[in-house]
């Protein structure tokens, strides 16, 4: 068919529902006989064309026409020589399958967001560099075959759009990274992002609760590991991590109940071993289970240790902090009687002597006394029984039991204190 005719039926003959008859051969043309027929049975009102396959026709050119096939719901264009897709392609409302796979393309026209029926996109085997934003607004997409381009990066608000989607594939790209949006694809069951340049997983990815198969194998040196929160994944059966460069696995591993299959080949691993990695995913789990046990349990005496050792010292800190104020910021009186010319108690300073106490602010390792004076009730002060922070002759005076309305500490009573001056 010569161009000229060619580019008349793209321009009139569907608007003036008149397909011209004369068909002329020529080796360049870019619409072929089965494109013509398809066109002509489209204007047919008797017919209703809902699947068109234009497969391995080596087509380099669509025409603009097909976007008025509005009652289209299949389309297939794979293994074609095709560079670019018309606008007009946002006309074809009702479309539910768009396979362009296996062609030229370097580009996808912003308006492919406007099919919000479009639940299977297929551009994988192209020459895609980016995908447009738009692509977000096909809210519908159940399947999405992006892989085997030479995509760097995804579009940032991919996930946000796309909450329906149930399979993702993005293997064979150039993929350094995932958008933090992928985390809110809350329906994706399988994500294939095997043999790309990712670095590591978005922190979120335990929020995709629904994800069943995982791959991202064969980002050799880039993915070196692998977030605690893949633990999260709680319907998770097949995960690939194999031909990495991973050497320790999460503990969270274990919480994984569901997973079944786990590869991790080829990885320089450290953690688990490799004698627990050749009996297989349930040993794994096992192993890793154990070993977040014993991280619990040590971390728990850890902060056992802490806690006896703040609540050996931080009264005497406090303690010292409020008699500094006392002597600062009270009457000279006050001042007077718990100073070094304070009156001494002779029994209870002889007490204390008789304890072998010593003085300082060194090894606070004993229990707290606070201690309230009852002309004073508004001076608080804290030491520890055995090094206190004050010296001999104040304790003399501020253990006076004439002077001392309540004491008390983290379970020591005024009985444990009277108690103590007792005996």
């Amino acid at each position: 068919m010569d161009r000229d005719i060619g580019e008349e039926f793209v321009e009139v003959g569907l608007s003036d529902n008149v397909i011209p008859n004369e068909e002329k051969e020529d080796d360049d043309d870019d619409v072929d006989k089965e494109v013509v027929r398809i066109l002509r049975d489209a204007l047919d009102k008797d017919k209703v064309v809902e699947r068109v396959d234009l497969s391995g026709r080596q087509l380099r050119f669509l025409p603009e026409p097909f976007g008025k096939i509005h009652w289209l719901v299949v389309l297939n264009l794979s293994h074609n020589q095709l560079e670019v897709i018309p606008d007009s392609i946002s006309g074809l409302q009702k479309l539910e399958e768009l396979n362009l796979s296996s062609n030229f393309l370097e580009t996808l026209p912003d308006s492919i967001g406007l099919l919000v029926n479009l639940k299977i996109l297929d551009v994988s085997g192209n020459k895609l560099k980016k995908l447009p934003e738009s692509i977000a607004g096909c809210r519908s997409l159940l399947e999405l075959d992006v892989s085997f381009n030479n995509l760097m990066f995804l579009p940032t608000n991919i996930g946000y759009g796309l909450v329906n989607l149930q399979k993702l594939s993005i293997h064979l790209n150039k993929l350094r990274a995932f958008p933090n949006s992928i985390c809110e694809m809350k329906s994706l069951r399988n994500l294939d992002a095997h043999f790309n340049a990712i670095h590591g997983l978005p922190h979120a990815i335990g929020r995709l609760t629904n994800l069943e198969v995982l791959n991202v194998s064969s980002n050799f040196s880039d993915l070196t590991e692998v977030p605690e929160t893949i633990g999260d994944l709680v319907s998770l059966r097949e995960l690939d991590l194999s031909n990495n460069q991973i050497r320790v696995l999460p503990e969270t591993i274990y919480q994984l109940q569901n997973l079944a299959k786990l590869n991790v080949d080829q990885n320089p691993l450290v953690i688990p071993p490799i004698e627990i990695v050749s009996k297989g995913v349930e040993t794994i789990k096992e192993y890793m289970m154990k070993r977040r046990l014993d991280m619990l349990e040590a971390e728990q005496q850890r902060d056992s240790v802490e806690e006896n050792r703040e609540a050996e010292t931080g009264w005497v800190a406090w303690g010292t902090s409020v008699l500094h104020n006392v002597y600062s910021g009270v009457s000279q009186s006050v001042a007077g009687y718990v100073g070094p010319n304070a009156p001494k108690d002779p029994f209870l300073n002889q007490q204390l002597l008789m304890k072998n106490l010593s003085f300082g602010f060194q090894n606070c390792d004993h229990r707290v006394i606070v201690v309230v004076f009852r002309d004073f009730p508004f001076v608080v002060l804290g030491f520890a029984l055995r090094d206190v922070c004050i010296s001999l002759s104040y304790l003399s005076c501020l253990f006076n039991s004439r002077q001392i309305i309540d004491t008390g500490t983290r379970g020591f009573t005024r009985m444990h204190f009277d108690q103590f001056i007792s005996t």
